[in-house]
């Protein structure tokens, strides 16, 4: 259901539309990424730590609408200044105060710094054709790692964080994304050389599993199966996009310094 709607945001609505989307999506991750790493819960909207995070998250996304990279570290360092005075206030009352402030800053670093690098590729120039070569590739990878893993998988990947992924899942992962880049390459961008696609389709595949098994470890820690119910029987949102995140900043940094 909700893949012919992103697809006609991304085609029809424009770059302001889609960095709406994604400060949304933004928000609703740091929410659910608050509720893996904080125990008890705090009440998300109450509690001034992670109040503060929900209000940086959509502005450094906006920075990078306005394609402001100062900005961006600004808003992460007033972050940073504004956590550690508070957390300064309560370590009288709460020794966890600094172990909070450390969750609340790394979950601004993780979830919508990365988003951030999505907003700066649709604002490129071909932004649209590097977003859904980006969305292909971690398609592919998720889609070959999954079904060869279920039908070949026998030696664990890391059975620690994830005891479901195998080595032979992974394998097939990147194979996967080898071929879908190199059919979109084919059709879409055939003036880029071939060597350079392969590079990136690997990469991405790569960086796109350990974003998984990063978001997995994030899980194991909080003792949640599932980030979030947002989307019934998938699990949070959290759980969807952990891949997309790690490799977001890779196609940027391809792309602006690599072509």
């Amino acid at each position: 259901m909700a893949l012919p709607f992103l697809l006609v945001l991304m085609l029809k609505g424009g770059a302001f539309l889609f960095a709406l989307f994604i400060s949304v999506i933004g928000i609703v991750a740091l929410g659910e990424y608050y509720r893996i790493v904080f125990t008890p819960t705090p009440n998300l909207i109450k509690d001034p730590v992670t109040a503060f995070g929900f209000l940086i998250c959509p502005l450094m996304i906006w920075a990078a609408y306005v394609t402001s990279f100062e900005s961006i570290i600004l808003l992460i360092t007033f972050n940073l200044l504004v956590s550690a005075c508070y957390s300064l206030r309560q370590f009288r009352s709460d020794v966890r105060a600094v172990e909070r402030l450390f969750k609340q800053v790394f979950g601004i670093l993780y979830i919508p710094l990365f988003l951030s690098f999505l907003v700066l590729i649709r604002n490129s120039s071909q932004g649209l054709v590097w977003i859904f070569f980006l969305l292909v590739m971690v398609f592919a990878c998720d889609t070959g790692a999954f079904y060869i893993g279920t039908w070949l998988g026998r030696n664990k990947l890391c059975p620690s964080v994830s005891p479901n992924k195998t080595i032979e899942g992974s394998i097939g992962g990147l194979a996967a994304a080898l071929i879908a880049g190199g059919i979109y390459r084919l059709y879409v961008i055939p003036d880029l050389a071939l060597g350079k696609v392969m590079l990136l389709s690997i990469i991405i595949g790569i960086v796109g599993q350990i974003g998984d098994l990063f978001e997995s470890e994030c899980k194991r820690y909080g003792h949640i199966k599932d980030s979030g119910s947002i989307l019934p029987g998938h699990g949070g949102l959290l759980d969807r996009i952990d891949a997309l995140l790690f490799a977001a900043p890779v196609v940027y940094c391809f792309k602006q310094y690599l072509l």
